[in-house]
């Protein structure tokens, strides 16, 4: 079977999951000696480069001039569709959701939904956000949908009104970290630390996180914060954690690659996951990978990725997630029974898994 995937993505990130979702499915299909071929045009995906010879047909820039963007999608658009044509693949999977109607007749059309973000959290984002309408219109188009989760599933029936049955759930991956053997990063320290991965605006709750810590003598008194990626603290962020009560450098942001998240899952007493919504959610399973106890909300996605690997608290309410960070950080035996939990949980999700049962969705659509 020739598969395609298209520009889409590739063109609108440098780095993300999405990418990396489509350049992890690419891998294990020429693993599996699937012909596959990603068109992505003159792209600034970093993931790419990575990948096999004979696998990407396009041209790499490290980012595009300002206020190209959109003319660099368009150009695309026609650009790949006549390298498609040429090659004649049996299916085309769109990476994104544009809004086009495809040249390329007679080609069946996979898309994959990867959350309900915009639809159900309108207020995080601009006015003129078109998202809703072009995921609307990509998810009529395509032949088949992906749904990441059931929970998204179930969020696409809702909103959209799609039949349940042109809808398959698969599950993502995780992304294994060669574990680094070494002496604590932050040994500079005398406190252990929770951690906390990815952007923290909005719906990922950070704020409510820090005021359950606040509001406990002993979490407070007795750990750290540090969050992983998200950019650095803000003015507002700064100003909130003052006055939440936290000292000087309590609460910390550090970046850097898969080694230093990696080494931060090893070393954190737990990771506190307090987002209010996920289509999916990695991060529980990278930090379970690294035998780091998992303390999760109980929306959304969480419990269906995590099941009974975590200790669930309801995001909204600040006294729930105080009350189960302070049950496992301070019991050796929680902590002990949800690394244990963790790593027989992660061996339902594997990236070979996820490729092998987005093949048959393929199979069944261009049979």
């Amino acid at each position: 079977m020739k598969i395609a995937f298209d520009y889409q993505i590739f063109s609108q990130q440098g780095y993300g999951g999405i990418s990396r979702y489509y350049n992890k499915l690419a891998v294990e299909f020429s693993n599996l000696s699937e012909d596959i071929s990603i068109f992505a045009g003159v792209h600034r995906n970093h993931y790419l480069s990575s990948l096999p010879d004979g696998l990407v047909s396009g041209y790499k820039l490290s980012k595009y001039p300002p206020k190209t963007g959109k003319l660099f999608l368009l150009g695309n658009q026609y650009l790949t569709e006549y390298q498609m044509k040429l090659w004649k693949p049996d299916l085309i999977h769109e990476t994104y959701y544009a809004n086009y109607i495809p040249s390329l007749k007679g080609v069946p059309r996979v898309t994959t939904v990867y959350d309900m973000i915009h639809e159900l959290y309108p207020k995080d984002f601009k006015k003129k956000d078109i998202i809703t309408q072009r995921k609307r219109n990509a998810c009529k188009r395509a032949d088949h949908i992906i749904s990441i989760s059931h929970n998204t599933k179930n969020d696409l029936i809702e909103f959209f009104e799609i039949p349940p049955e042109k809808i398959s759930v698969i599950h993502l991956g995780y992304d294994t970290f060669t574990l680094p053997k070494v002496d604590s990063i932050y040994s500079n320290s005398s406190k252990p630390f929770l951690l906390f991965v990815g952007p923290r605006a909005g719906y990922k709750n950070f704020n409510s996180f820090l005021e359950a810590i606040s509001q406990s003598k002993k979490l407070i008194e007795g750990f750290d914060i540090i969050a992983f990626g998200g950019g650095i603290l803000s003015s507002d962020e700064q100003s909130l954690i003052h006055s939440l009560g936290f000292k000087k450098n309590q609460v910390r942001q550090v970046g850097g690659e898969d080694s230093v998240l990696a080494s931060l899952y090893q070393e954190a007493i737990a990771f506190v996951y307090p987002s209010l919504y996920e289509g999916f959610g990695i991060p529980p399973l990278e930090a379970m990978a690294c035998q780091c106890p998992v303390i999760s909300s109980n929306t959304s996605s969480m419990p269906e990725v995590v099941g009974e690997a975590g200790e669930y608290f309801d995001p909204k309410e600040i006294k729930s997630i105080m009350l189960a960070i302070e049950k496992v950080v301070f019991s050796p035996n929680c902590i002990q029974d949800l690394k244990a939990k963790g790593l027989e949980r992660i061996k339902d999700f594997s990236w070979q898994k996820c490729a092998q049962e987005t093949l048959k969705v393929y199979e069944k659509i261009v049979n």
